[in-house]
């Protein structure tokens, strides 16, 4: 077997309008580098023709590799099902659909050479609207705040992983994946330069406001459990208010007598405390679901086939035509 030097990984989701020119891209990218590569396209339970352009790749170029779902099981397991396929040295993780540009996967493995084990492609946030912009530098300021990791603003999933990496990597067992603080956690020697934010060549964005907001939140939880003690702070903090409020109420009584109870300030403590109850139940939940998902131990994904599957079922369908004849 030709030992593989790198290996590129491709999430795709109905990313059939696009998979032509960004393939035909990457190995222009990558040949005149001279390095033995494959190309892993992992097809996340696309609804359009995605897989079928995938089978076709595979038949006319050996470099490709590919793997397709049963369903939609989400970008993490698609990039886990990825990594796992990978047999390079360097795995170079990008998206399909060109906002990561295949030429700069050669400076990545350059980099690479130079003894670094992760290369991390970090994008500027030109032609972003101001509010996402805004709410972006909002969430990684929490982040850097408040979790046990570093996870740097415009740092993705575009970047290169050592062997060793990629090992460390695949080595943690939890279901609930956030690969960027994965990534981070893992260590290892580090850098990254910044490109210029590029627009996706065709097809609409997979992440919309309310993907991207629970996607945050996971992140925020999978590597962060300060939310649970901010809960007890925040507890502290209010029965220590009620004493105190208690008191005063108890020395406004021995100096002025009984006051009328004052409905406002009733319903206001009422509804403030419900709430807080509430958000801090839902925190706990929040841990809770998260601890009930891993004890099912479920796979993170379902394989509908493989490069491999559709040549053995392709060579079965010759041999049966052949015998029929």
């Amino acid at each position: 077997m030709t030992t593989v030097h790198t290996s590129v990984v491709v999430p795709c989701f109905n990313e059939s309008e696009v998979i032509g020119a960004f393939h035909a891209e990457l190995v222009a990218a990558l040949e005149p580098t001279g390095t033995v590569f494959e190309i892993c396209y992992v097809d996340d339970g696309s609804s359009d023709r995605t897989r079928i352009h995938l089978q076709d790749l595979a038949a006319v170029d050996p470099r490709v590799r590919y793997t397709s779902f049963s369903r939609n099981f989400g970008k993490e397991p698609a990039m886990l099902a990825g990594l796992r396929m990978s047999r390079g040295e360097a795995v170079v993780l990008m998206d399909a659909d060109l906002q990561h540009p295949p030429e700069l996967v050669p400076r990545m493995l350059e980099l690479h050479r130079h003894g670094f084990d992760q290369v991390v492609a970090q994008r500027d946030r030109a032609g972003e609207g101001p509010v996402r912009r805004t709410l972006s530098r909002a969430y990684y300021g929490l982040v850097r705040r408040f979790m046990e990791v570093e996870i740097v603003d415009g740092a993705g999933d575009f970047r290169l992983l050592s062997r060793r990496a990629v090992d460390a990597v695949l080595s943690l067992p939890e279901s609930n994946r956030f690969s960027k603080g994965l990534f981070s956690w893992i260590g290892f020697d580090t850098v990254s330069f910044t490109y210029q934010n590029v627009q996706r060549a065709a097809g609409e964005s997979k992440w919309g406001g309310r993907h991207l907001l629970n996607y945050g939140i996971d992140g925020l939880l999978s590597f962060n459990s300060r939310p649970l003690r901010m809960a007890i702070h925040t507890g502290l903090w209010l029965f220590l208010s009620a004493v105190c409020y208690a008191l005063w109420i108890i020395a406004n009584v021995v100096l002025d007598g009984v006051d009328t109870p004052g409905y406002t300030t009733l319903i206001t403590a009422i509804v403030a405390l419900s709430g807080i109850q509430l958000a801090t139940l839902g925190v706990i939940g929040e841990y809770v679901g998260r601890i009930y998902h891993e004890a099912k131990r479920r796979p993170h994904y379902v394989v509908r086939e493989t490069d491999t599957s559709h040549a053995a079922a392709s060579a079965r369908e010759l041999t049966d035509a052949v015998s029929s004849q």
